[in-house]
């Protein structure tokens, strides 16, 4: 019996050990599921959506608390010296664009181009019908109204240059067409021309000063960038007496940071009075980049009263070659540091010859002006009427010598 027992309870042990049937899962169980991995889904997609919200939020709380102290500190000064004086700033650019807006026309060129290098075929030969391989090249540019009587406007000499038919736009809106419209004339070696063109009722604009500018003053340069009229952009001047690139050698120019765009060209620079102290003529690269030039009012308006007067300039010839001082030359005279033009070379025939300058000279005043280098020099003959006597002081071999220089008028 115990025997049967004993195999009987291990019978029984062996049975309950046999795999049973696998219950399924009930309804419920699979639906928290299912419930479980959507709200998983959910969160991932809703949560980073939560966190920018409340990120823009916490952003949009932060600006408004910015305004609403702003607002306080505002009102705290409305009346107070500070707040005056910020005040009294942009009244006076308000001033100044209002001043200026009327003597600020906007120039349309179209110049007629030929492809190719035979006007009535192209490169292989085939023939183009009459009127093909020709297109017009358009151009803008802007200036400004000198002489409201007469019609002179101001502008760039490369806006209109090699244009076959000019436009101007006025700011009252009329528009003067290219046969009411004389070129008087224009000067290469400073990018100006004068304009005369037909129409009553203009506004002149006032000359100021650019030799009372310095680095740090207030500017504003308006104009026609893109063909936006009287676009107003206001900086400082960057430096003053920048030497140009190409003809440069005969005008300094004003470095600005105001922003001027192509377009802008010809358009006045102007102080915080209103008066006209450049001309807008160049920019570094093909857009702003922080860097623009004008042509100072003390150059330009020499050019202009020439051109109106004579429809071109005739400048002042001395007729030497300049150079940095040689080290050699510097040591044996002990002209190191010394301030003056260095004279490498006296032209055949010039004045510089007729009058004794020779090479190795160091010219240290011209006209009772002293030369600080190289750089002076020729501004200074250049601005010089031609059958002007000046006297020019010259170092030579450690002496200073006077010398009497007939100026005549530069070759062409």
């Amino acid at each position: 019996m115990a025997a049967l027992n004993q195999h009987t309870g291990s019978w029984m042990m062996d049975d309950v050990s046999l795999p049973r049937p696998a219950r399924s899962a009930s309804p419920d169980r699979r639906l928290l599921r299912l419930l479980w991995i959507l709200a998983v889904l959910c969160l991932a997609l809703v949560l980073p959506h939560l966190a920018e919200q409340v990120q823009y939020a916490m952003t949009r709380g932060q600006l408004r608390a910015r305004a609403d102290q702003a607002t306080k500190e505002l009102d705290r000064l409305r009346d107070s010296a500070e707040l005056v004086k910020l005040s009294d700033t942009s009244k006076a650019f308000r001033l100044v664009a209002r001043r200026i807006e009327p003597s600020v026309v906007h120039i349309d060129t179209s110049q007629e181009v030929q492809l190719g290098r035979n006007a009535s075929s192209d490169e292989w030969g085939f023939q183009f019908p009459p009127g093909r391989g020709r297109f017009e090249r358009q151009g803008q540019g802007s200036g400004v109204v000198i002489d409201a009587e007469k019609g002179y406007v101001l502008t760039n000499f490369h806006v209109i240059q090699n244009a076959s038919r000019v436009q101007v736009h006025l700011s009252d809106g009329r528009t003067v067409a290219n046969d009411e419209i004389d070129v008087v004339g224009y000067d290469v070696l400073t990018d100006l021309a004068v304009l005369r063109v037909h129409a009553l009722n203009l506004t002149e604009a006032a000359w100021g000063d650019s030799h009372e500018l310095e680095a740090g003053d207030w500017v504003l340069a308006i104009g026609n960038p893109y063909g936006l009229d009287g676009t107003v952009t206001c900086g400082i001047v960057s430096a003053t007496q920048r030497r140009g690139r190409g003809h440069g050698i005969y005008q300094n120019f004003l470095q600005t940071d105001a922003a001027v765009n192509p377009g802008n060209s010809g358009g006045p620079l102007l102080n915080v009075r209103g008066e006209l102290v450049g001309i807008t003529t160049a920019i570094i690269g093909e857009a702003y980049q922080g860097i623009s030039f004008a042509i100072p009012s003390e150059v330009a308006r020499k050019v202009y009263e020439q051109l109106k007067e004579q429809g071109r300039v005739a400048r002042g010839w001395l007729g030497v070659q300049l150079q940095e001082i040689p080290p050699d030359v510097a040591k044996e005279f002990q002209l190191k540091g010394r301030a003056g033009a260095f004279v490498a070379g006296v032209l055949r025939g010039s004045p510089a010859e007729a009058a004794g300058i020779e090479p190795g000279d160091l010219i240290v005043e011209f006209n009772g002006q002293k030369i600080p280098s190289n750089m002076e020099l020729p501004i200074l003959v250049a601005s010089t009427q031609p059958g002007t006597s000046v006297k020019v002081k010259v170092l030579r071999e450690g002496k200073e010598r006077e010398l009497s220089v007939k100026i005549t008028e530069r070759p062409e």
